[in-house]
């Protein structure tokens, strides 16, 4: 059954506070935008941002609907009455593409294509669009193409997709009595399992870079965020460093470092990641462990908000939403308040009951709080580091090796009874990640 009208805004106009819906591009498909929403009282920023994830990929936006449901179609997620205003739309303005902000299952996808004579993509698949254009590392791309193949992979449903062009075959690759959907699918899942290969040496070489910086003494701290936050523009005031900066969602997808020298604690490796954002596909998340791992074993987040924004505090659930599958829920963070000028609100830091900064106010773009910012970072570091002396017996030699792969001992010495005495210091949420692995380092450390 469908719910209310749609409402409809067609190109060029601007109703209650939705972006105008002009032409981004002159090259991009004509295309009509579904959002779908599940209650009346949605704020209006979830329009605007699927307006501008259709932007950022280059969609020529013809329309957008808003699509009001209580319960979803099973087989066209939002009904047939709804699926016939978007035809008159689509044959109105001659799209060739819908985009619907909502996830489809393979089945709702082709059931809409059919009905709409048109092609139809679902958040999932714009997002991952646009991923594939802002990538620009090795890394990054081969990240990208994993997570687009593991989306295909359930849609894997229609005749001719000429994926042996990708996979590096056609005639001959083909096993027999295969027909050509068993061919393709065979073939993206032997691309799957190559880029798999990949990107785990890629994880290896950043673990042994981690390895280093924990050698060095060098604590990370990692920008998250959501995305269009200002993380980047935050990043290159702190280092100075040129990251591409633009006025769009993902202008930033390749996980990109720093060293930093904090004028009250020494220096620091700034790490700038990829921008969450609702409903992140789980493939991306899963594609993008790697560069994600930055994330998780930081010393220290900074989650940068945009403090102007007006729905603020469900983009923070949702960054915490992330940042829990990716289980980084546990590190240490501060809360950077960015783009005060647009509030007119002074710098400063918000310190919670046990004086521990919480919350700086700042501005990125105008170099607002930056000493408040330095100083609120040197502070969490000093108290998030454990430092201790540890006693192990010589059969405990295993424990030693994985301590200094950790880059945790500064110092080592034997006692009379040939027990190794190890000089730890290691950032104390490494070191509970330690712990959860090897449960015998508390004990280590009770008797030590």
């Amino acid at each position: 059954m469908d719910d209310e009208p749609s409402r409809v805004f067609r190109k060029n106009e601007s109703k209650d506070g939705f972006l105008s819906v002009g032409a981004h591009t002159s090259d991009g498909d004509r295309a009509v935008l579904v959002h779908v929403r599940s209650r009346k009282d949605e704020s209006s920023e979830a329009v605007d941002e699927f307006v501008e994830l259709a932007r950022s990929a280059g969609a020529l936006i013809e329309v957008v609907m808003v699509v009001t449901r209580t319960q979803f179609d099973a087989r066209t997620l939002i009904g047939s009455g709804k699926v016939e205003e978007i035809l008159r739309e689509v044959e109105a303005c001659k799209a060739g593409l819908v985009i619907v902000n909502h996830d489809l299952s393979p089945s709702q996808e082709r059931n809409l294509e059919k009905m709409l004579s048109c092609r139809v993509l679902d958040r999932a698949g714009l997002i991952l669009d646009i991923f594939a254009q802002r990538a620009r590392s090795h890394e990054g791309k081969l990240q990208v193409e994993l997570a687009q193949l593991q989306h295909l992979s359930t849609r894997l449903v229609r005749g001719w997709t000429h994926l042996e062009r990708q996979g590096g075959g056609g005639i001959g690759m083909r096993g027999p009595g295969e027909t050509q959907l068993e061919t393709d699918r065979r073939l993206v899942a032997l691309r799957i399992a190559q880029l798999k290969r990949r990107l785990e040496k890629v994880r290896s070489q950043r673990q042994e870079g981690r390895k280093g910086r924990q050698r060095a003494d060098l604590p990370t701290v990692a920008l998250v965020g959501y995305t269009n936050a200002g993380k980047s523009t935050l990043f290159n005031r702190l280092t100075e460093a040129g990251v591409y900066v633009a006025d769009q969602l993902f202008a930033t997808l390749d996980a990109t470092l720093r060293r930093v020298e904090i004028p009250q604690g020494g220096a620091i490796v700034l790490a700038d990641t990829v921008g969450f954002i609702a409903d992140l596909p789980h493939e991306l998340v899963a594609a993008f462990r790697s560069t994600l791992e930055e994330t998780r074993e930081a010393s220290l987040l900074l989650h940068v908000i945009d403090a102007q924004s007006e729905g603020r505090d469900e983009r923070v659930h949702e960054v915490e939403h992330v940042l829990e599958q990716i289980a980084a829920h546990e590190v240490p963070r501060l809360e950077v308040m960015n783009k005060i000028d647009l509030m007119y609100r002074p710098p400063g830091i918000d310190y919670d009951e046990s004086g521990r900064p919480r919350r700086v106010w700042i501005s990125a773009a105008k170099g607002l709080g930056i000493d408040l910012l330095f100083q609120a970072i040197s502070e969490c570091l000093a108290e998030e580091t454990l430092e201790c002396t540890l006693q192990l017996e010589p059969a405990e030699a295993r424990l030693r090796a994985k301590l200094y792969a950790e880059g945790a001992i500064v110092h080592e010495s034997m006692d009379d009874d040939g027990r190794y005495l190890l000089a730890i210091r290691l950032p104390l949420v490494r070191w509970n990640q330690l712990l959860a692995h090897e449960p015998i380092l508390k004990h280590v450390l009770e008797r030590g």
